[in-house]
């Protein structure tokens, strides 16, 4: 599927002017709160961002991340629309690096959508995300050569798009009910400008980094 089908060229230019992560990765984080929430408005999408301590999201990217969260809650509510979502990719003409890059990134954000919903989760589950840990882990240098190449790149990428068809199952609720949300003042502070006034700790190295370095490959 090329850029213009799949809405990368879309996704690149409504967040042309914010650049606190890639597009893959927002799409991920979209897609990992989805899996268990209702779409939120553009609203609480964006306190979700300000608590998380990114930048204020562009209105165009508020608008389209609003209507994308609408889609995908759709087609993850369905088995058979499920299986034809696709995490947001560069297509096949962009270099292998690259593709590999956006989704480690995809990956990353996935999980860290999911974890913010505050779902309990299966065995079977639990297994999904540290396999999906691992391509979220994935070191490559720019110039290094993909192991398996192409090959190896389809298989991961095949797996991650079935994560989020896995994980659609469960009963939905509302964003503003998440922890990360819920009893947020108007008024109310940040991770970020609670931890500067010393009233949270820093938070931790995530732990795939801490894995990867102690476990180089």
């Amino acid at each position: 599927m090329n850029d213009n089908i799949s809405g990368w060229n879309t996704w690149l230019t409504a967040f042309d002017d914010w650049t606190d992560v890639s597009i893959s990765e927002v799409h991920g984080l979209m897609t990992g709160l989805m899996t268990a929430c209702n779409a939120p408005d553009e609203a609480v999408w964006a306190q979700v961002f300000e608590e998380l301590s990114f930048g204020a999201l562009p209105e165009s990217a508020l608008t389209l991340l609003a209507e994308e969260a609408e889609d995908i809650v759709f087609q993850l509510k369905d088995k058979d629309d499920a299986y034809s979502y696709m995490p947001l990719i560069p297509d096949d003409e962009h270099d292998l690096y690259e593709r590999v890059m956006a989704l480690k990134q995809w990956a990353n954000g996935f999980m860290t959508g999911f974890g913010i919903t505050d779902c309990s989760i299966s065995a079977d589950e639990n297994e999904m995300l540290s396999d999906l840990a691992k391509i979220g882990g994935i070191r490559l240098e720019e110039d290094e050569i993909f192991e398996g190449g192409e090959e190896s790149y389809l298989y991961i990428y095949e797996f991650a798009r079935m994560v989020p068809v896995s994980f659609a199952t469960r009963k939905r609720k509302a964003v503003k009910d998440i922890a990360l949300i819920s009893g947020l003042a108007i008024d109310a502070k940040t991770t970020k400008e609670l931890q500067a006034e010393g009233k949270l700790p820093k938070p931790m190295p995530p732990v795939i980094d801490i894995m990867n370095q102690n476990n180089p490959s």
